[in-house]
């Protein structure tokens, strides 16, 4: 079943929602198998997937065609397409750049910041939104825990509400201590979907290379399912092995 924004709008208070990431059509048909509520299309792409060391190297032409990838993998999951960096600064142009990401499949957009007049722009003109509070790798200077004092707790606190009054339909909680969480939780009428905030969260969303281990450096908030890096690597060495020493057939 696709849920719309709406439908995962209702799951607040009622329904936990899984939430993984995906780049490329074989993994994004795996999680659609898996049953998973939505697929963000992250801009996580970047460092995991593109070899970039942020982010912020990321740009409409690389969403757009992962977008894409995913959506014919998965045509029947919401799909969440990441508003690369500088793309959503202005209104108008967020809109233009949020309106080729649903071209190319995705279901809805996520921004990341206090961007309430872009995130409005967009909800008037029909673009479903999901934000972002708390550590925002776009503009982070590293991936320490934000909202550990009460200043910064507030500052996040009226992020998430400006956010949910703005117009979007869930947000995302990135590296947040879990008490804050629970408190921007209890006071939003949207969903919060947690990245390493705790459990109190109505969701939680992980990047798939991190939840398979497929890579060498993780998060301190990532987890861990699987470690399919080491299985390719077993494989690979096998193969060159038997190519080497003259056994392959």
């Amino acid at each position: 079943m696709k849920y719309s924004a709406d439908d995962l709008l209702q799951k607040k208070s009622k329904e936990k929602i899984a939430v993984l990431t995906a780049y490329t059509t074989p993994i994004a048909r795996c999680l659609e198998q898996a049953g998973v509520a939505a697929i963000l299309v992250g801009d996580t792409v970047g460092m995991v997937e593109m070899g970039f060391s942020s982010t912020r190297d990321v740009t409409m032409a690389h969403m757009i065609y992962h977008i894409g990838a995913v959506r014919r993998g998965a045509p029947e999951t919401h799909i969440i397409g990441d508003m690369p960096y500088n793309s959503d600064e202005i209104p108008e142009e967020a809109l233009r750049n949020a309106q080729q990401l649903i071209e190319a499949g995705a279901d809805s957009v996520k921004l990341e910041g206090p961007k309430f007049d872009v995130i409005r722009h967009l909800v008037a003109h029909g673009i479903p939104v999901v934000g972002h509070t708390g550590l925002t790798p776009q503009t982070a200077a590293n991936f320490k825990q934000v909202g550990k004092d009460e200043d910064d707790a507030q500052r996040l606190l009226d992020d998430a509400q400006g956010i949910a009054e703005a117009g979007a339909f869930m947000v995302v909680l990135e590296h947040i201590p879990d008490g804050l969480a629970q408190r921007i939780t209890a006071s939003i009428s949207i969903p919060t979907i947690g990245i390493g905030a705790g459990t109190a969260c109505d969701g939680q969303v992980l990047v798939i290379n991190d939840a398979i281990g497929m890579g060498d450096k993780w998060p301190p908030f990532s987890r861990q399912y699987a470690y399919v890096g080491q299985t390719i690597r077993d494989a690979a060495k096998e193969y060159v092995e038997q190519v080497v020493s003259g056994t392959f057939k």
